[in-house]
């Protein structure tokens, strides 16, 4: 008797531990991609989890060059980010700025070709 109650639970509650995992909280894997010529230096937030969490910090990322992150996945199984860049050339200072959301193996083009504020 009591096997028949252990296969039940384990048929009842099997289905909802592999729903919870596809659904959220797995890692979505993201290229982050420099898509210039010039060095740059990025931060990466995941805006998925509160509070936000800092995943790259100022990483400089060489022209064409792309760096692989992890972020946490929302029920739809997408990640959703917030990036900055800064110009490497302090004589002429750019900047850069997005919020994205993407899915796994997505790539994120990121650049500083913009005036910086403040």
């Amino acid at each position: 008797m009591l096997r028949h109650i252990e296969a039940a639970l384990i048929l009842v509650c099997l289905p909802w531990l592999f729903a919870s995992i596809a659904q959220g909280g797995e890692g979505v894997e993201v290229k982050i991609t420099n898509d210039g010529t010039s060095d740059i230096f990025v931060t990466v937030y995941d805006m998925n989890t509160s509070p936000k969490k800092l995943v790259l910090t100022n990483a400089r990322i060489n022209g064409f060059t792309s760096v692989p992150i992890s972020l946490v996945g929302d029920a739809n199984g997408e990640a959703n980010l917030l990036w900055t860049a800064t110009s490497t050339d302090a004589a002429s200072k750019k900047c850069g700025h997005a919020e994205t959301t993407v899915s796994n193996a997505a790539s994120v083009s990121v650049h500083a070709d913009s005036a910086c504020s403040g």
